[in-house]
């Protein structure tokens, strides 16, 4: 049967389970490939025929270098909402993803989130991205200022360097005893430990991963077993996204 892009809206999003999980993404091969010309000619490039695709490993996954070198877009669409851009180093082609419907992107990010860690509006969000604030179109901030606009909490903000009053707004949240999740791209996080350490209860420490060449790399075991040493933190909570991808992953201990 062919599908349409209404088929595949934010309403949709909330109707997937894990019993249906399979079910939905064998649509969306369908829709992706009667939809999108470049995964149609991926696919048929490797002469997978769609109708024999009938579980989900059998789904051929485009390569991410193709959203260097081409528009990966699905449907027809006069208007893009979002755009997303890897960082990339000096000079290289970076990675371009295009969102048609932003509501999408946003629902997706909700209905993952809540599904780890409950209710959005019960977390004052803090954001250490200073790599990622200085540069536009990063996925990661973004999703960062979803999650504060949802919550909608008078603390809810974003910091570069500003460990000073960084430090002075956790330990205010301490004090009141309110839900935090401090989110940071793993050589802010450390730089932070070293120089504030601090009892840090009722506060998720969320690692994005990353040194981005500005510090020696370490494991993560390294990296978690500092920042909980420092913060005194039972674990370090780990994000994993993608520029290409909408969903996020989430680890709640042990990069698991």
């Amino acid at each position: 049967m062919p599908y349409k892009t209404d088929d595949f809206n934010a309403d949709f999003i909330l109707k997937i389970s894990k019993e249906s999980f399979e079910d939905t993404a064998l649509a969306l091969f369908h829709y992706q490939y009667q939809s999108n010309e470049l995964y149609k000619a991926f696919t048929d490039a490797l002469n997978i025929k769609p109708d024999n695709v009938k579980t989900l490993q059998q789904i051929p996954f485009l390569p991410i270098p193709f959203f260097k070198t081409h528009t990966v877009l699905s449907g027809s669409f006069n208007h893009i909402q979002l755009r997303f851009e890897s960082s990339g180093t000096t000079g290289e082609v970076t990675s371009k993803h295009y969102v048609a419907d932003e509501s999408i992107y946003r629902t997706s990010l909700l209905a993952g989130f809540e599904q780890f860690y409950g209710s959005v509006k019960d977390y004052t969000f803090i954001a250490l991205l200073p790599s990622y604030l200085e540069r536009q179109n990063a996925s990661l901030v973004h999703m960062a200022k979803v999650l504060m606009e949802e919550s909608n909490q008078p603390y809810n903000g974003f910091y570069l360097n500003e460990f000073e009053k960084l430090a002075h707004t956790l330990q205010t949240l301490v004090v009141e005893g309110k839900k935090v999740l401090l989110l940071g791209v793993t050589f802010a996080l450390l730089d932070f430990a070293e120089q504030y350490p601090m009892h840090l209860q009722h506060t998720i420490v969320m690692e994005t991963g990353g040194m981005k060449g500005r510090r020696e790399e370490m494991t993560r075991e390294q990296v978690h077993s500092f920042l909980k040493e420092r913060w005194h933190v039972e674990h370090i909570h780990s994000e994993y996204g993608m520029t290409e991808l909408l969903s996020q992953a989430y680890a709640l201990q042990n990069g698991i």
